[in-house]
Order: C-alpha cells, then sequence, then structure tokens
C-alpha cells in the first residue's frame, strides 16, 4: 500500500462531491470520476467517497448525447469535505443562486472548491476568488479578467492551489491539478499509483506554460531531437552546452535551438531545469540522500538547488521532502 502522510494531516471529510449540470462538460467530469470516483481497493479503506451532486432538476444534458442521473442534488454539497466543478456550460450563462448560496455555505464550514477549465467561473461567481489567484483555459483568460477584476489571473499555468480555493487550466489541466490533491491528501506514492493506472506523467509542475503553439515535432525532428532529450536525461549532472547538443544533432547551434523550441516549446536550458527539478522532486520523496548529494546528481550545487526550488515551487528542498516524502 502506498505511504502516505499521517491521519492528522489529511482532511476529515474525504467525501468529494461533482457538480451535474445541464450541458456538462463530459470530458472534465470523466476526469473528476476517474481520480477520486474510481473503486481503488489497493489504497485501503480510507480513501474518498464519491457522490454526483444535480445543481437543478433534469434531464440533465451532458456533451456528446448522453444523459446524466445524479445522486442527489445540492444537499450532498452540504455533506462534502471536497466540490469539484467540472467547467461550466458557458462564460456568459449565469451561475444559479441556489448553487452560489450552497457553495458560500460549504465553503466558510470548511468544504475545499476545485474548477476545471471554465467552472471557474462557478467559484468567481460565489466570492470564493476574491482577492485570489486563479486561472482558467486560455480562451477564457480575458473573459474573467474582465468579469472579475477582484482575481489574480494567472494565464500561463496548469494550476493554482489557494489551499481551499483550487483552480485548474485547460481540460486536461484538471488531471494534474486532481492528482496534486491527491498527493497533497495522501502523498507521492498514492498519486503515483493513481496516475499509473491514469497513464499520465504523475507531476507536472504547475507553472508550465498551458499553450504550446507546436508541441510535437515533425517525425524527421523528432528522429533527431528524441536521442538528444534522451542523452540529457540520462545524465543531468552533466554540462550539456548548446555547442554539444547541436553537434550531437547534426545541426548549426543557431538552427538546433529554433528546432528544439519549435519541437518542445522551450529553451534546451529551460527544459534542462524542469527535468532537473523533477529528477530532485523524485530523489527528495524517494531517497533519504541529503541535499548537496541530490543537487550534485541533477547538476546543481546546493544552493542554486534551493534558490531553483524557491523560485520554482515556492518551497525549499527540505520543506519539500518532509511534506512529500515517503
Amino acid at each position: 500500500m502506498p505511504n502516505r502522510p499521517r491521519p492528522a494531516d489529511r482532511p476529515r471529510n474525504l467525501k468529494v462531491v461533482a457538480l451535474a449540470y445541464d450541458g456538462l462538460c463530459t470530458f472534465e467530469f470523466g476526469s473528476v470520476v476517474e481520480l477520486f470516483g474510481l473503486p481503488r481497493p489497493e489504497m485501503g479503506p480510507d480513501w474518498y467517497r464519491f457522490a454526483t451532486a444535480a445543481i437543478e432538476p433534469g434531464p440533465l444534458r451532458g456533451l456528446g448525447g448522453v444523459q446524466v442521473i445524479a445522486d442527489g442534488g445540492l444537499e450532498l454539497v452540504e455533506q462534502a469535505g471536497t466540490i469539484v466543478v467540472p467547467g461550466w456550460r458557458g462564460c456568459d450563462s449565469p451561475v444559479p443562486r441556489p448553487l452560489i448560496d450552497a457553495l458560500r455555505k460549504a465553503h466558510a464550514r470548511g468544504a475545499r472548491v476545485m474548477s476545471i477549465c471554465s467552472g471557474v467561473f462557478v467559484p468567481a461567481a460565489a466570492g470564493l476568488l476574491a482577492g485570489r489567484r486563479a486561472t482558467t483555459h486560455w480562451r477564457h483568460v480575458d473573459k474573467l479578467r474582465a468579469r472579475h477584476p477582484d482575481i489574480e489571473v494567472l494565464p500561463d499555468v496548469l494550476y493554482v492551489d489557494e489551499g481551499d480555493v483550487l483552480t485548474s487550466a485547460g481540460s486536461a489541466a484538471g488531471l494534474d491539478l486532481g492528482l496534486h490533491l491527491v498527493r497533497r491528501d495522501f502523498g507521492p506514492e498514492a498519486a503515483n499509483t493513481v496516475a499509473r493506472r491514469l497513464v499520465i506523467p504523475s507531476h507536472r509542475d504547475g507553472g508550465q506554460a498551458q499553450f504550446i503553439p507546436r508541441p510535437v515535432p515533425t517525425a524527421h525532428e523528432a528522429s533527431r531531437l528524441s536521442p538528444i532529450l534522451d542523452r540529457m536525461r540520462a545524465d543531468l549532472s552533466r554540462e550539456h552546452t548548446v555547442k554539444a547538443l547541436a553537434d550531437a544533432a547534426g545541426m548549426s547551434p543557431r538552427t538546433f535551438l529554433r528546432r528544439f523550441e519549435a519541437a518542445t516549446g522551450t529553451t534546451p536550458a529551460r527544459w534542462l531545469l524542469a527535468e532537473r527539478l523533477a529528477q530532485a522532486r523524485e530523489l527528495l520523496e524517494t531517497t533519504p540522500a541529503g541535499v548537496e548529494q541530490i543537487a550534485h546528481a541533477v547538476g546543481f550545487g546546493a544552493a542554486a538547488l534551493r534558490h531553483h526550488f524557491r523560485k520554482s515551487l515556492a518551497t525549499t528542498p527540505q520543506a519539500y521532502r518532509a511534506r512529500f516524502g515517503g
């Protein structure tokens, strides 16, 4: 069974309630079910309990021609420890007053509210994000800013964790946020287990850009760049200069930089930094190695590792290990 935080570190109320509405965003709703609603006997008895709450009388139609029969109505929100808004039926669609009142009441008694993609407009309408940070799909950023100027909208992140209100960007970023919440509640090994069943990465940093114009290289470029990425990953402790990488790819440095960014959406230096931080997180989670030893293994000095943890993750390596170490 995965190592988990002490019971005192987990929320007392593990009931997750997903909202269902007419025009339901089925991908976002399905992601919530996959994360929190599937039976997971390998996690033991103290796992999430899941229910779906209809915010209005039926029939509730989901995108794609399906209909949803929910477990109950807004009375389920009163029982929830975590309430998930899986998208919303339109940025200009008003949020019903009974739902606003139910969310405010639940939040006031300590429930967490999590939104995916356009779902951010629901907690925003309830006033739960006033004076706080949030994100949403890049297409909705301007509308969110215009409609709720009291929210600090972060347009280039996958998710934002404000403690008791959590928001994510485009649809698939809801999976990243959900895994982040599992990690918060049950630790890194539990998040890794859920990610393996979903066949997705267990941790994408919330500060990554959510929109890359050309994320996939052409077949020709993939054959030339993939070995370079593998080479960098295989020995993160080395200094990988642009000239050495370009030579290995058979390109000039200028051409290599242009094609690397077109293929990955970032520069070699930023790509390498993200890989080093990911490896450092894994070592902090799964090994007893000291910070200096880990820093050396991933190509940093100890001071540089601490600097990048503070800048990218808003924490220190020691605090990260205390929170997520097995």
